[in-house]
Order: structure tokens, then sequence, then C-alpha cells
């Protein structure tokens, strides 16, 4: 029982969940609302392909993190304390390979540009563990596209490349939006979340040598970057709340307003004063929280496009 937790925490399964209800929640309530045809197992297998490569992400990225972590989450270390190094690359390996499978499956050879896609998450997400994520955001960029891809993978299973950014089609000009929208959501308080986390490792990131945001330019330059992000979300929020408004979408922008502009408010706030670790920490469920309510958004796509 011990090693299955331990199995269960280096892979992150909260964030496991994450990926498969927010995958789950655009073909049903968006994917399927305008193309009601009816795929689920696809979508299954590309949910698996999803949670797979995640999964071999996480594993490497902690691989690699070792020493840092032991400075910035010491009692939370998994390997080599549980998970031997040679049995988390396998798992790495095992996983990863399997998430191509897996996509193949879900799409497809015919699809070869989805199984490649996919299997350069797999090799980003190795270069991240190695060097992206020590440099000057590109760390931070890399997780923030690949946050955005659990999205917009859906969109392109769907539309070809070819067709995606200029088809004439009324239903696949709404999906495109629809799919950018949430996939910029997405990437957006992503950048904000690995900002904050940034500040929140500092002192193990500084240690060996990390060239981070904070590292490089300075807490409060990471916080005014954040800040930054923070603003243009939720001022582009508030105009798309005005936009539906003409639609008589009440609710939607109520729920909106409340529960996602809103804690983007506080969000805002709080990070103006905080300072420790533990503030940095709390400020980053703070962001996944947002992230949380914002997908769930997509609960009314379902009921007003019936």
């Amino acid at each position: 029982m011990k090693l299955a937790a331990a199995f269960f925490r280096l892979v992150r399964w909260q964030n496991l969940v994450f990926i498969v209800m927010t995958q789950a929640l655009f073909y049903v309530c968006i994917d399927q609302s305008l193309f009601p045809d009816g795929r689920p197992a696809m979508l299954g297998w590309l949910m698996a392909a999803s949670v797979f490569i995640a999964a071999g992400g996480y594993i490497i990225n902690d691989y690699f993190d070792l020493n840092i972590d032991q400075v910035n989450k010491p009692s939370k270390n998994v390997i080599n304390t549980i998970i031997s190094r040679r049995w988390a690359i396998l798992w790495h390996l095992g996983l990863s390979l399997a998430g191509v499978a897996a996509t193949i499956e879900a799409v497809g050879l015919h699809k070869w540009h989805l199984v490649l896609a996919n299997t350069v998450v797999v090799v980003l997400l190795w270069l991240y563990s190695t060097s992206f994520k020590r440099q000057l955001l590109i760390g931070n960029v890399v997780i923030s596209l690949l946050t955005a891809w659990t999205v917009l993978i859906l969109f392109f299973v769907r539309v070809p490349f070819s067709a995606a950014f200029g088809s004439a089609d009324a239903l696949t000009a709404k999906f495109f939006r629809l799919s950018f929208l949430y996939g910029g959501f997405a990437f957006i308080i992503s950048l904000i979340r690995e900002a904050i986390k940034d500040i929140e490792d500092l002192e193990g990131d500084r240690r060996y040598g990390c060239r981070t945001l904070p590292i490089v330019a300075g807490v409060t330059a990471t916080k005014i970057y954040a800040t930054v992000w923070i603003v243009v979300l939720a001022a582009a929020l508030v105009l798309l709340q005005l936009y539906m408004l003409q639609f008589g979408w009440w609710w939607a922008v109520v729920y909106c307003s409340v529960l996602v502009i809103a804690p983007l408010i506080l969000l805002l706030l709080r990070q103006k004063n905080a300072s420790a670790p533990a503030d940095f920490s709390r400020l980053s469920r703070l962001a996944k929280l947002i992230m949380l309510t914002g997908i769930f958004s997509m609960i009314f796509f379902r009921l007003y496009f019936r």
C-alpha cells in the first residue's frame, strides 16, 4: 500500500483526474453539442494517452529534480526514498510509450500528425525536465502550451490542420473560437501559476543553478509579470461576459463573474502581500482552483447549445 500511495503521489493523480475531467467536459459540452456523432471509444483512448504522457512527464520531472526537491519540498520526495531511480525511469518510458500507443489507437495512423504531436509532447516533457525549466521563461511557456494542448488536441482530432484556420463552415468556426478560448485560458492561467511556483521554489532553484524569472529579475519583477497576465486574463473575461450578455446568457455571466473573475482579483490582491513560500503555495492552489472553475464553465455551452 505504501508503494502504491507513493506511485500515485509521484504521478500527481489529482492533476491526472483534472486532465480527464477537462477533456471529458470539452467533448460532452462543446464537441458533441456542435457535432453530435458520438465517439466515446476515441475519447477514452485519447484521455488515456493524455494521462499516460502526463504521468510519465511528472515522473521524469521528479527524477531530474531530486536535488532541488530535497531543498524545496523534502517531505514530499518519493524517488530514492520509496521508488528507486531505476524504476522511475522505467515507469517514465513505459507510460510515455503507452501514451503514444493510445494516441494511435484513438486517432489512427491516417492522422499521423496528431501521433507525431503527442510524441513531440513526450520529448518536450523530457527537455523541460532536463533543461527548459532551468532557463528563463522557456519552461513556463512550454508547460503552458502543453496545458493548452490538452484542450486543443480534441479540436484537431475533429478539424484537419488544413481547415483549422480558414474554414467557412459556421459550426467549424464556432468550434474553433471555443477551442482556442479555452486553450488560451488554460495557457494564460498556467503562465501565472508557473510564475508563482517559481517564486515558491526560489531557494532550491537558486542553489542548483537555475535561471528562473525570480532568480534573474527578482521576486518583485516576477510579481509584476504575473500581475500583467492576471489583468490581461481578467480584462479578456470581462469583455467576454459583456459579449455574452447580448445572448441573454445570464447564468453563465454570473458564474464566470463570481467563480472565475472574482477569484482572479483575489489572486491579484493576495499576491501583492505574499512573501513566504507558504504564501505562494496557497496562491498556486488558488490559481489551480481558478483553472478548475474556468473549465467547468463549459457546462453552460451544453445548456445553451441545445
